[in-house]
């Protein structure tokens, strides 16, 4: 097995380049084609949650608040090519702006489990080939959020601990 020299270790980890060898683990996250890359969102939605950040401890907390754009059903973003237009706060990863931003992310999220070196959950649809796999498996917001709009402000009261829940047994 010949093995590649990572030029970004926290990038990925480089593993072997053999044909019989998924992608996201013979390629670093930054080689990856756009069509690799936006292959990697399971479709959970987790990202499209508002979070919270604790003002004393600067932790982050989920809300089941999602954005407006969220089709709740299908766990797809309805703008997903203008959504940082429509809405500036939109967190759009990319492999030179991960590192920023990983934190932001849920802990069952492919590109930070990628960027911190683990592999895909076994419940994600590139393993399992099946794009429902995510919602079946519980990993995803559907049927657990409401939208903005039908929610006030005060968000606090909308605290949920659920999207960070079971991510640990992938």
């Amino acid at each position: 097995m010949s093995l590649k020299k990572s030029s970004t270790a926290a990038l990925g980890k480089p593993l072997s380049e053999s044909k019989d060898v998924p992608f996201w683990k013979s390629k670093n996250l930054n080689e990856m084609s756009t069509q690799e890359w936006e292959s990697l969102c399971d479709g959970c939605a987790k990202c499209c949650l508002n979070q919270l950040q604790d003002i004393e401890t600067s932790t982050l907390v989920y809300t089941d608040v999602c954005c407006d754009l969220l089709d709740q059903k299908a766990c797809r973003c309805t703008r997903y090519k203008q959504r940082k237009k429509l809405v500036p706060r939109c967190m759009v990863l990319t492999p030179q702006n991960l590192a920023e931003c990983v934190e932001f992310a849920p802990s069952s999220c492919a590109y930070r489990l990628l960027f911190e070196g683990q592999d895909l959950p076994i419940w994600h649809p590139l393993v399992t080939g099946d794009s429902e796999s995510v919602h079946k498996a519980g990993m995803s917001v559907r049927g657990r959020v409401r939208s903005e709009q039908t929610v006030d402000k005060d968000w606090e009261e909308y605290v949920v601990e659920w999207p960070e829940s079971n991510c640990a047994d992938q």
